[in-house]
């Protein structure tokens, strides 16, 4: 199936995109391609159980239903492909951004976060039957809250108004390309490396017991980040394990 050929269900507000492509997977109506796309969500969902915040009408909160083509193994490899996908659609909005993957799914543009992204993956026995791209994206907020101190939109970076159903169209498409026709996992892991925020820098990290600073090298094909400790040794961070320091990075 081409993708103009996949429907787009427009929602007023849902509780998050994900949940509603979820509950088109489990009662089998789900199609390759399939997007939902949202003015506003009640229950956006982040990373690692983290909730979404979004402005209803100034951002852009799509999910867009797959059958993965990666093998089973490449599952970070698949979340790299789409990374990379929304990344460069960013890129050629404009040429003073500077666009870059905070490690593994955050987008960031001039050192500030616009989007994130939650792939949700579907496994029955051990067939990878669907996977549910979610992003949330900021696109036309002016301000924000105190709080937000990291947080950037597309217009503010740019000073314009962003023709959202322009950029779904872009992204949409991007993200289908990426999944559909994979290429190599080495060639996408340099991809992804490339557009690593802060790689070969120290950056600061935290857990419950203690902060600390590390070079960050690369990520790993397993999805693990290697950083370098002030005493040279090299480590691998799995996702979840340390909380990124954002006051560091300045």
């Amino acid at each position: 199936m081409s993708l103009p050929e996949a429907p787009i269900i427009e929602l007023d507000f849902t509780d998050s995109t994900n949940n509603y492509a979820m509950r088109l997977i489990d009662g089998n109506k789900a199609q390759d391609g399939l997007t939902i796309v949202a003015n506003g969500q009640t229950d956006g969902k982040g990373q690692r159980g983290k909730t979404w915040v979004d402005v209803p009408g100034n951002s852009l909160l799509m999910s867009i239903i797959v059958t993965p083509r990666h093998s089973l193994a490449e599952q970070f490899v698949f979340n790299t492909a789409v990374t990379v996908a929304i990344a460069k659609v960013l890129q050629k909005l404009d040429d003073h951004w500077r666009v870059a993957v905070k490690w593994p799914n955050d987008i960031i543009v001039n050192d500030k976060k616009a989007g994130g992204i939650l792939i949700e993956n579907v496994l029955r026995g051990s067939n990878w039957t669907h996977s549910v791209i979610g992003l949330g994206l900021n696109v036309n907020q002016a301000r924000f809250a105190d709080d937000l101190p990291h947080a950037i939109s597309l217009k503010v970076a740019s000073g314009r108004d962003i023709d959202k159903s322009l950029l779904l169209t872009e992204l949409r498409d991007a993200i289908f390309k990426a999944t559909k026709f994979p290429v190599p996992a080495a060639m996408q892991m340099e991809a992804y490396n490339q557009l690593l925020y802060r790689q070969g820098m120290p950056q600061g990290f935290m857990n419950a017991d203690a902060s600390w600073k590390a070079n960050i090298l690369h990520a790993n094909i397993d999805g693990t980040l290697a950083v370098q400790l002030e005493d040279g040794s090299i480590v691998n961070y799995q996702h979840g394990q340390v909380i990124w320091d954002y006051g560091s990075s300045r």
